[in-house]
């Protein structure tokens, strides 16, 4: 009786040597970019459905009025829910996104987008800023549509988007997710 040997490979053969046996640089980034493109193309059913479900409207609410502001001094409001504290400030500069003849009337949220710090009563006229949080110090510039000036947040502060009538203020949207709410698509019941 011959016996008949079967060989086995183990965790240790060298017989493949040289060969990769996971994707290159190279392989990853044109693997990535041709990911990308047919995404781009949108040939897979449904994604430009779920890229409207991102996009948020809230009813359009009265925040004040452009004869009432004055440069430096902030106005609270809340908006768009009843817990959702912002500010509304003449900055006295042109702003991104700004409203009003100069450009200068903004209004952000006043939660810090590190871990949801209070801002309340931290805006510095002089620069223009809103900070610093009191948890790690962020404070976020709001001539450049909130966005971090110093500190350990990396996302800008949420900024409301604001539409004038005649002399009244209204808010009617938010850039940007509120810390502590996901991407808010539709109306909590109050």
């Amino acid at each position: 009786m011959s016996q008949k040997t079967i060989p086995v490979q183990s965790a240790h053969d060298h017989s493949h040597e040289g060969e990769r046996m996971c994707m290159s640089r190279r392989q990853f980034l044109l693997t990535g970019g041709a990911a990308v493109a047919v995404i781009s193309l949108g040939s897979f059913p449904g994604m430009a459905e779920a890229a409207q479900a991102l996009k948020a409207e809230y009813p359009r609410q009265k925040i004040g009025s452009l004869s009432a502001l004055k440069t430096g001094v902030p106005v609270e409001f809340n908006f768009p829910y009843p817990d959702v504290r912002n500010i509304l400030v003449k900055l006295g500069v042109p702003a991104g996104a700004g409203i009003g003849s100069d450009k200068d009337i903004v209004a952000f949220n006043q939660q810090c987008t590190h871990m949801g710090g209070p801002l309340d009563g931290t805006y510095k006229p002089q620069h223009q800023v809103l900070g610093p949080c009191p948890l790690h110090l962020t404070t976020f510039d709001l001539t450049r549509h909130g966005m971090v000036a110093s500190g350990h947040a990396t996302e800008s502060l949420p900024q409301i988007m604001l539409e004038v009538q005649g002399d009244d203020i209204y808010a009617v949207g938010v850039m940007g997710l509120v810390y502590g709410y996901g991407a808010m698509t539709t109306k909590r019941s109050a």
